[in-house]
Order: structure tokens, then sequence, then C-alpha cells
């Protein structure tokens, strides 16, 4: 008997705790560990290196992939999901407990490295086992409703680890545009959300092992259809389904951290450097209120996605984002936007939803359309192939490279960045196939 309430909420719960471990690390490498573990006297570059640790968890994210894959299509989804749970939260939990570079040097970026590497090893093998756990359960025609529930646990995500940030700054009237090493939130009050993830994986843990196998892969297990080497024949047999998916997800990361990581570098950094040099606690509210959009939209991606088919709708999502990436100017220029307390805040808030929405309408399908590319006895690893190599062309370089084009050629440069990667999905969307109606089976 499938149990789908209990599927939906351990695919959703699961990814709400990967997606906030992963966040937290992203707000803590724009507002902290520029000054805890990357001091420099050119503080747009201790933001940079800080920024290059945060991609170091999408280099690391392809070989969980492979790693919980290969384990996700031997051995069954739901113990693989359980291994990358623990994976994710205790390289979590450690990095609240880091010393810093003033403590220990420069051991101490070096472990906050690894321990990054090890949260984007968690991430890999996550994201594609919550997806087979819907798609491989839910009914005929109603496929990317189901698997939209795992998307969900992005903003929810979000919206936790940043709404604990928010309320700890506020807690500890701590001001980012004025951080001071002495400052009780930067000396101790950071770590709270870091060590507050154990309680969370405890939960997350809870609920997936009370779950059962999908029905799909015990039947592929039954007809004697298990690989030795899932790897092997995924490249062999399914290297243009790999590519395929891997560009289908470009834009897609593209915009969510332009949306999220960028932006927030972007806002509150100085004016000197060119940036808008809003107040943290200020932005950080409007980008929550955004989060919503993101959230709103997932649910009706699901829905036009199974009614309409996914490349159709895929198509005309990423034809819009293409045009949203071209008018960045007219949103976010100084000269327009304003700076510090004459910042135009509804106008950034504007700029947010829609980028925001975008995201949820692009992101939505996603946990349908990369397992429908692959069949039962590589689905897991050849979807989380796909999923994380696009998170190093999509994520981990985009944080690093906005902020470098931002300083040196102007925030409009940013857009056309962000176009460029969604015209590469455009065009991988045009080489695909519809999927809604093949049998997972």
């Amino acid at each position: 008997m499938v149990h789908h309430k209990r599927i939906v909420i351990a695919s959703m719960i699961g990814t709400t705790i990967e997606f906030y471990d992963f966040y937290i690390y992203a707000t803590a490498a724009v507002s902290v560990f520029p000054i805890l573990f990357f001091t420099k006297s050119d503080a747009g570059a201790a933001l940079l290196a800080s920024m290059a640790t945060f991609g170091v968890a999408f280099v690391a994210r392809p070989i969980g992939s492979i790693l919980f894959g290969h384990f996700g299509d031997r051995i069954g989804r739901k113990a693989t999901l359980v291994g990358s749970l623990l994976t994710m939260g205790i390289a979590t939990f450690l990095i609240g407990l880091l010393p810093t570079v003033i403590q220990i040097g420069l051991l101490a970026p070096t472990l906050l490295t690894i321990l990054r590497f090890c949260q984007g090893l968690g991430l890999g093998g996550e994201w594609s086992g919550a997806a087979l756990l819907v798609t491989e359960t839910a009914k005929d025609g109603k496929r990317a409703w189901a698997a939209m529930w795992p998307q969900l646990g992005a903003p929810f995500g979000f919206i936790l680890a940043n709404g604990f940030f928010l309320l700890l700054t506020i807690l500890f009237k701590y001001n980012s545009a004025e951080a001071q090493l002495k400052s009780d939130f930067i000396v101790w009050g950071w770590r709270i959300p870091f060590l507050a993830s154990l309680i969370l994986v405890v939960v997350g843990l809870y609920v997936r092992l009370k779950l059962d196998e999908t029905p799909i892969f015990a039947q592929a297990v039954a007809e004697g259809k298990k690989l030795k080497t899932p790897l092997f024949v995924v490249f062999r047999d399914y290297f243009k389904e790999l590519v395929l998916g891997t560009f289908i997800m470009l834009a897609t990361y593209g915009v969510f951290y332009l949306m999220t990581t960028w932006i927030l570098s972007y806002a509150i950094g100085k004016t000197s450097l060119g940036f808008l040099g809003i107040g943290y606690h200020e932005f950080l509210v409007i980008q929550l209120i955004s989060v919503l959009f993101f959230a709103g939209m997932i649910p009706v991606a699901g829905w036009l996605a199974d009614k309409y088919g996914r490349r159709i709708f895929l198509l005309i999502v990423t034809s819009c984002i293409i045009l949203f990436g071209l008018s960045f100017n007219l949103f976010l220029d100084p000269a327009i936007m304003g700076i510090g307390n004459k910042a135009n805040m509804g106008l950034m808030l504007l700029f947010l939803s829609i980028g925001m929405a975008l995201m949820g309408l692009s992101f939505g399908p996603m946990s349908a359309v990369l397992p429908e590319l692959f069949p039962t006895n590589v689905r897991y690893t050849g979807s989380g192939i796909s999923y994380n190599a696009a998170s190093i062309l999509g994520a981990a370089l985009t944080p690093f490279v906005a902020v470098w084009l931002a300083r040196n050629y102007g925030v409009g440069s940013v857009g056309i960045y962000l176009s460029s990667l969604a015209f590469l999905t455009f065009v991988a969307l045009l080489f695909s196939k519809e999927t809604k109606q093949i049998k997972l089976d």
C-alpha cells in the first residue's frame, strides 16, 4: 500500500531541512564569514573569497549525486535518503563549532571549505531521492503535481534559514554595515542556526525511517533489473539525456542564486564598491516577502505542467527569464534604485518578486522533468547528475561572477549573464521531447 501523505511529508520535510542547512551557509557567507574567516584589507576581496567557498558545495554536488545515486539505484531510495540527510546535517552542525581565522589562522577557512564540500555531497544525493519518492508513487496524470511537493522545501528552507538569521540580528542588535568583531552576534550568535540544524535532522530521520521503498524500484529489483554500475550505464546509454537535463536546469539555478545570494551582497554591500548600501534588516524583510511568490508559484507550475505538458510550459517560462535578465538596469541601477536610506524599497520588492515568481514557475516541474528522462535502474543517478551538474554551471559560478561583473561592468551585465544562461536552457528545451505521457515503470 502506498501512503501518499506520508511520502509527501517525508519528501517535503527532508528537502526543507537540507535547503535550510544550505541557505544558512549562503546567508553567513555574505554577512559573517568575510569577517571571521577571510579577513582582508579589501572588503570586496574578502567577499569574493567567501563566495568562492560558497561555490565549493556545487562542485561537490555532482560527486554526491554519483555516490548517493549509485546506492539509490543499487540498494533503494529510502536508505540512501537517510544517508544524505545525515551527511548534510552533521557537516552543518560542525560549521557551528568552527574556530575563526583569528584563533587558528588559515586552518579555519580550510576546515570551513571541507565542511562546505560535505554539505554539497549531502545535498547532491538529497534532491533526486526526494523527487523519486513522489514521482515513482504518483497517480497517473498527476506526476508534476506530486513532484512539486519536495520542490517546496527550497522556499520553506529559505524562509526558515533567513527568518532565523533576521530574528537573531534583531535580538543581537547587529548591523552588517557597522560590523564589529566584538559584537555578540559575530562572536557567537551566528553559530546558533548551524547548531540548531541538529534538531531538524533528528525530526527528518524520524519521518524518513518510517517510509517504505517505492513500488517501482521494488518491481525493478524483483525483475532482476538492478545494475552493478549504474553510473557507467547512464553515461553509455543516456548521455544525451544527461546533457539535456543539465541545461534544462541551468536557468533555474541562475535566477535563484541571483535572487538570493548575489542580490543580498549587492543590496547590503558598501556604496564605495558600487553597491546599494541598504540595511541588512530592511533588505532581508522584503526578500522574505518575495520568497512567498517563489513558494506560491511552485504548485501553479505543477498544475500547468500536468495540464499542458512540461516542454511548452518551460519554454514560455524560460523566455520570460530571458526578458527579465535584460531588465536588470531598469530596476537595480543605483541612479534609478537609489542608495542607502534613499533606496526605493518598493522597486526592490517588485524586482525580487518577479524573479522569485519566475523561479517558482521554472523550479516547480523539475522533480518530474528530470526523473522522466531516465529508466528506473539509473533514474536516481541520471536525474541527480543532471540536477547537480547544472549547479556548477548555473549556481556555483553565478554569485562569484555576478559580484565581479557588478563591480567592473555595472549591474546590467549581471542581467545579461542571466539571459545567457536562460538562452542555453531554451535551446536545450527545443531539442528535448515531451515526457508528460511516459510510464516510469
